[in-house]
């Protein structure tokens, strides 16, 4: 987030880090022209396209993707005007951009002294080489691909690491085909139902008797249960 109260960071965000490899100025919008131009594009990507898939009949991303071309050009030809000036100023990729590199999600980590780092409630262990090891406190990139990859990074040199441990979820149907479950919770059935009556979790001698708000009154100490308490005829 680019967030002037932030504690840490370098206040860029993603995006801006992205166009700043590729050499792209941003431009923002400080005028209200600009400002309600950028509203209406907006409006018709979050209003009319939606209707329009709707309309018809999309509902996959296969579809969208194959109707799309068709929603362009209808909406080019009733909404495009011509620029003021033809000439294409698109710059060229050079052999230095690396596109998959530049577009990926790149967060920092800080290497702890046993070589790990946490990172999408992962924990990565590196391999302990003369580099990694001169990292302990030391900042690294742990980069997120679009693909699903992700790499640690330092000073653009890839690190070889492990995943150490990650958080499990455990199915129901592991724990409700234990056999010795249903055992286990008779015997403990068994087992609380030897207690003395007023030591049985539930068991009526265990209700606290109403307080002086329930019964105003009547004393809190030896009083009969809430349910035996009747209301006297008048």
């Amino acid at each position: 987030m680019n967030n002037k109260d932030a504690v840490g960071g370098d206040g860029v965000t993603q995006f801006g880090r992205a166009l700043l490899a590729l050499n792209i100025d941003i431009i923002c919008a400080n005028s209200p022209h600009a400002k309600g131009r950028i509203e209406r594009a907006f409006g018709t990507l979050q209003n009319r396209m939606a209707k329009e898939l709707r309309l018809a009949g999309v509902s996959s991303i296969t579809a969208a993707n194959a109707w799309l071309p068709g929603f362009i050009a209808a909406y080019n030809r009733r909404f495009s005007r011509e620029p003021a000036n033809a000439k294409d100023l698109h710059r060229p990729l050079s052999s230095a951009d690396d596109l998959d590199e530049i577009l990926a999600w790149r967060e920092q980590r800080t290497v702890t002294r046993n070589l790990t780092l946490h990172y999408d409630r992962m924990m990565l262990l590196l391999d302990p080489t003369p580099l990694t090891r001169g990292l302990v406190r030391k900042k690294v990139e742990v980069v997120n691909y679009p693909d699903g990859r992700f790499a640690v990074q330092f000073n653009g040199t890839a690190l070889d690491f492990k995943v150490f441990d990650k958080i499990r979820t455990a199915q129901p149907g592991a724990i409700v085909d234990n056999k010795r479950l249903s055992a286990v919770l008779e015997q403990v059935k068994a087992q609380q139902a030897a207690y003395p009556a007023h030591q049985q979790r539930g068991h009526t001698a265990r209700r606290r008797p109403p307080n002086n708000l329930e019964a105003p009154g009547l004393p809190s100490k030896g009083r009969a249960p809430r349910h035996a308490v009747v209301a006297a005829p008048i």
